[in-house]
């Protein structure tokens, strides 16, 4: 590592980035990255995902350079295996770059092996965010049970790989030290929210706006099959209006499940809100803001409602760390992932917010993106290069089909 005096450089690894692709980890990125230039030098190393023929370009004056060609996130509803040995690959080139350390999203996993080998012979530390662990009963409902169990293998092998784990959320860390224990250290540093716009930010128009508004990745696990079912069980004195905003693999599926439930009159599918801005005006003009997710690493989008002062109404699912958030707030809802106990839930908060108080939450000044880009440029260039590195042989293909 270089002296205290001298700038660090980072080496930015993700497979897919913002602008040009949504989700939790581009806009962690997209706040972070700016800020990290205060205090560290950053290249990102992602896929060709920019028009132009060019190997680089900028974005937000930081230097975005394609280390292979653009390919399909998703093949179908799942994320494509093609895609992730293909970058796990290409961050092979990797060895030729100057870095002083490595800071990379966990997902799509395979990318942390090459990023070892790169960062063991460059004798670099490799940091790695992790965002959710998956486990193994998960990953058997996703991909089957035999290749549910060798993918659980690779992601359990995956978690002694760095030589920092900086987990989003208290309960993101426990489950990864029950895996790791020591051999690996791991630091929770939340994600947070832009609260600066926010408090700038004006209510959507009427014309715009909703009674429940839905802002994610169109992903099964995020369960708005299961906010499409509950609306249609909402009993109130009135028609609700439910506003679902993203894009994603279960799109079309979703707007078939609408025609068939009769919902096309009150349920409008949007996934050209690209500004945050935007976002956040329908989440002030929203009164409930529905987040039925099923697995969630942390849960960004509750909490930017609740700081727009909206009601947010989510699920008591054991894998959705977002309920811990939601628990906090006085105008929070934790319900059982169902359709019947969702529309309970829903109906609640509209009642509440009828009533038209909107209870300060004070705790949420805790999430602010200056105070957690400081936390992850501490954690990069204090980064240690753990001396001991028998992670290859320390968990075996047994143990894990097993599930310890």
């Amino acid at each position: 590592m270089p002296s205290p005096k001298a700038r660090v450089s980072v080496a930015v690894v993700s497979d897919a980035v913002h602008p040009y692709h949504r989700g939790g980890k581009e806009m962690r990125y997209a706040h972070l990255l700016p800020r990290f230039v205060r205090s560290v030098d950053v290249q990102v190393y992602t896929m060709h995902w920019w028009p132009e023929r060019s190997i680089t370009t900028r974005v937000q004056g930081i230097e975005y350079q394609a280390i292979c060609p653009l390919f399909d996130l998703y093949h179908g509803t799942r994320r494509s295996m093609l895609e992730a040995v293909a970058f796990a690959f290409a961050c092979l080139r990797l060895i030729t770059k100057q870095f002083d350390v490595v800071e990379a999203d966990h997902m799509p996993y395979l990318q942390l092996y090459t990023l070892w080998l790169v960062t063991r012979l460059r004798r670099r530390p490799l940091v790695v965010t992790w965002n959710e662990v998956w486990g193994l009963e998960y990953w058997s409902n996703y991909l089957g049970p035999v290749s549910g169990r060798v993918a659980w293998l690779i992601e359990r092998m995956a978690m002694r790989l760095p030589d920092q784990i900086l987990a989003l959320s208290p309960g993101t860390a426990d489950r990864l030290g029950a895996y790791v224990g020591d051999s690996v250290p791991v630091r929770v540093i939340p994600m947070a929210v832009d609260l600066e716009l926010i408090r700038g930010v004006q209510p959507a128009s009427a014309d715009e706006a909703a009674d429940l508004l839905f802002v994610g990745r169109l992903l099964k696990h995020k369960g708005v099959d299961l906010l499409i079912d509950a609306l249609a069980l909402v009993n109130v004195d009135r028609p609700v209006r439910l506003l679902i905003v993203g894009d994603g693999p279960e799109k079309i599926s979703l707007e078939k499940q609408v025609a068939e439930r009769g919902l096309s009159g009150v349920v409008r599918l949007r996934s050209d809100v690209a500004d945050h801005a935007e976002v956040f005006a329908l989440m002030k003009s929203s009164q409930v803001f529905v987040f039925p997710s099923l697995r969630e690493g942390f849960g960004i989008a509750p909490l930017e409602a609740l700081a727009c002062g909206t009601r947010v109404v989510t699920t008591s699912h054991p894998d959705n760390q977002a309920r811990h958030l939601v628990a906090r707030s006085d105008r929070g809802y934790l319900c059982e992932p169902t359709p019947a106990a969702l529309a309970r839930c829903i109906e609640m908060a509209l009642v509440d917010a009828s009533a038209g108080t909107k209870p300060e939450e004070n705790w949420i000044q805790e999430f602010d993106w200056d105070a957690v880009a400081d936390q992850y440029v501490d954690a990069l260039v204090s980064a240690p290069i753990r001396v001991s590195r028998s992670t290859l042989n320390r968990v075996t293909f047994e143990k894990v089909a097993s599930g310890c």
